[in-house]
């Protein structure tokens, strides 16, 4: 179980997060300044690289950047460890999941197109495939998210705005020089725009969330059904979706420019187990705890991140049990595989990694 509670931690008890939260100990909280706005970000899920990251820059032209920085323990300092140009920002970056090292180093990136690249010995990131599902037009549908499969990596699922989801399978065992992937399924997941995919533990089940309102839920062993697992009201769009890797039941999503996540629990379809309402302004994002059933933090434009115990929520209790203030919107938060007790956020130029 987590113990979130520390008062030595960078992210101070909800009920007091005024000051820095403690954040003042040095080895609680580490910060990167990049030369752009951040928007993409993602933990290095390999058991031997915890303190790596990616970050991906949005500016507003084709050509974007993304970094590979790690942590130096000793000097207490992010060092930038490799540079890719990327064409338009990325919507998502993600590590290989593959905490044991039996894979190569590989990060995805998604924008026109879902790209693996391959970190080598030398530190150094170099283009290894580029997959393209659309070969009939000359114009691409721009993705909007992706996600791989932890139980088999050789999975990639992507979400679009054409409607669809594509689900790729890519060669990432330890012997392939070059890492190639074929188109497993295509299907048309909602009625509009696709804005999110998460897979469930295991190799079968996914689910998508598009600008229809809809949470939606696949079997890739039977795809001409789908599950209608939440509809909002208003129909309004839900941009990001989180899947409980430590008990499938529970998703979690988030509505555009609302200040609310959303609890489902897939035995009891469209009805949400809770909403969590503490934030202020609209929310940016969210990520389950790696390691806890019960753990969720949140992170919007308000400048906040918190951390709730949905186990807490059935006994009456709907505020978060730790919060962190940064110094600006928040617009992305990660919490890591490898290293349970640290979460990153990004808000503006910087990366910020919070022990908690």
């Amino acid at each position: 179980s987590l113990s979130l509670t520390h008062t030595d931690t960078a992210m101070g008890d909800a009920g007091a997060a005024g000051g820095d939260g403690g954040a003042s100990k040095k080895a609680e909280m580490y910060s990167y300044k990049a030369p752009w706005p951040l928007y993409g970000m993602n933990w290095s899920q390999k058991k031997n690289k915890p303190f790596r990251l990616a970050v991906g820059s949005f500016i507003e032209e084709y050509t974007n950047k993304v970094q590979i920085v790690e942590l130096d323990e000793a000097q207490g300092q992010f060092k930038k460890t490799a540079q890719i140009d990327h064409p338009y920002p990325t919507t998502k970056v993600m590590w290989i999941p593959d905490p044991d090292d039996q894979r190569p180093d590989l990060l995805a990136t998604t924008g026109d197109y879902l790209r693996v690249w391959r970190v080598g010995d030398d530190g150094h990131a170099s283009l290894d495939c580029l997959l393209n599902n659309n070969k009939t037009s000359e114009f691409c549908a721009p993705l909007t998210s992706f996600d791989w499969n932890e139980t088999d990596p050789s999975l990639i699922g992507t979400s679009s705005i054409d409607t669809t989801c594509t689900i790729w399978d890519v060669n990432t065992s330890q012997a392939v020089s070059k890492v190639s992937g074929d188109v497993k399924t295509q299907l048309i997941a909602h009625d509009q725009e696709v804005y999110d995919i998460a897979f469930a533990k295991g190799v079968h089940v996914f689910a998508s969330v598009g600008a229809d309102g809809s949470v939606r839920m696949f079997d890739l062993r039977s795809l001409e059904h789908s599950t209608i697992i939440y509809e909002d009201q208003n129909t309004t769009p839900l941009l990001r979706l989180g899947w409980n890797k430590q008990d499938n039941s529970y998703l979690a999503t988030m509505k555009m420019d609302e200040s609310q996540v959303v609890i489902l629990d897939i035995r009891v379809p469209c009805l949400p187990v809770v909403t969590l309402s503490n934030h202020e302004a609209c929310v940016n994002g969210l990520a389950w705890a790696p390691h806890s059933s019960c753990h969720i933090c949140t992170s919007a434009d308000d400048k906040r991140a918190l951390i709730w115990d949905i186990q807490q929520i059935p006994k009456g209790t709907t505020d978060p049990i730790l919060a962190y203030e940064a110094a600006g919107a928040i617009n992305q938060i990660q919490w890591s595989t490898a290293q349970p007790d640290w979460i990153a956020i990004c808000y503006d130029d910087t990366l910020e990694i919070l022990r908690v």
